[in-house]
């Protein structure tokens, strides 16, 4: 088992990133592999640009290395959004139920706490773990942490370990690394936009990357019958002026129904929340989305005024201060309600 520095405690802690005994750690661990060693890279639930497109890249950079098994996998095993299929790397993707019991090394992207490993959260008891990630939530979970939540994108940290285990670029790789990094920037939009941003992208474009293909496959295609969907759901958004300090709070909701009435799948919902996020008069937008007779789905952003990962952590759940995320139990209005009560 590789030694690896003592935690420092929740990452709340901790506000800069990785330290350089950290990234030696997880470049050691990673080289001590054997060949035909089993390497399994994980990522979160539902799995986004980010955590697909650093779980990805980071796997096409392995096999560049070459000489050990690669395994990618995700809990749930839900269909992709058709914006993610074809991505490079997809053939290295497994079921949950073909994921390797005994790997010799886990790495997992993009994940603040194990509960967003669901069912494979057991396989961070390999002999090495290396988490990977951006979100200033982080527990501080498995072995070595490399948590930079200064970083825009968990493909930033990639893209850093890759350069520390002398992995090249290509086109292959930048192509996942970019798309990570635009999903999670909102299109270079976000305040984590910072010119180390743009430096990283101007290396993947310079690989062949197409980025107005990607923005037309990521941003802008969607079926018909999401359009409607989102009209209908965007039809019953509640505006609540006075909630969060007085900030503003807007929020709404979809169900299964509302799925089976218009013919769509669960990734439809995704994209909803940036629809309601643009209103003027509330810093706090909310999307409930229902994936159980009592359970939802819960995405929030912050325009700046509200620290909405603060709300998510008391509601067992993370992220980062302007978009965070938690499982809400209960009727909608009860789950609406306690948002409301962190809020206030």
């Amino acid at each position: 088992m590789i030694s690896v520095p003592s935690p420092a405690g929740p990452l709340t802690d901790r506000v800069s990133g990785p330290t350089e005994d950290e990234w030696a750690a997880a470049v050691a661990a990673i080289e001590a592999v054997p060949a035909g060693g089993r390497v399994l890279l994980l990522c979160h639930v539902n799995p986004d640009g980010d955590a697909l497109g650093s779980m990805l890249g980071f796997g096409l950079g392995l096999c560049r290395l070459g000489g050990r098994q690669v395994q990618a996998a995700y809990p749930g095993g839900q269909q992709l959004p058709p914006a993610l299929h074809g991505m490079p790397g997809a053939h290295l993707l497994v079921a949950p139920h073909e994921v390797w019991s005994d790997p010799d090394l886990v790495l997992c992207f993009d994940v603040a706490s194990a509960s967003r490993l669901g069912t494979l959260a057991d396989r961070m008891s390999a002999p090495t773990s290396i988490v990977v990630d951006h979100h200033a939530s982080n527990t501080r979970f498995g072995g070595i942490h490399l948590v930079d939540p200064g970083a825009a994108a968990t493909s930033v940290v990639v893209q850093g370990l890759l350069d520390r285990l002398g992995v090249p670029l290509d086109v292959q790789i930048a192509e996942c690394l970019y798309i990570a990094l635009v999903t999670d920037t909102g299109s270079f939009r976000f305040e984590m936009t910072t010119p180390a941003v743009h430096e990283l992208a101007a290396r993947l474009l310079a690989t062949g990357v197409a980025p107005a293909q990607i923005a037309r496959r990521v941003f802008d295609s969607r079926p018909f019958g999401a359009v409607r969907l989102f009209g209908a759901v965007l039809q019953r958004s509640v505006l609540e002026p006075t909630a969060a300090g007085g900030r503003g709070l807007v929020w709404t909701y979809a169900t299964l129904a509302d799925l089976e009435t218009y013919d769509q799948q669960p990734y439809v919902l995704e994209a909803l929340i940036d629809s309601v996020r643009c209103t003027v008069e509330a810093d706090v937008s909310c999307v409930l989305k229902q994936v159980a007779e009592a359970t939802w789905a819960v995405s929030m952003r912050s325009k700046g005024g509200v620290d909405v990962s603060r709300v998510a952590v008391a509601l067992g759940g993370g992220g980062h201060r302007l978009a965070a995320g938690f499982t809400g139990v209960g009727a909608a209005p009860d789950v609406i309600q306690a948002i409301r009560a962190e809020l206030d």
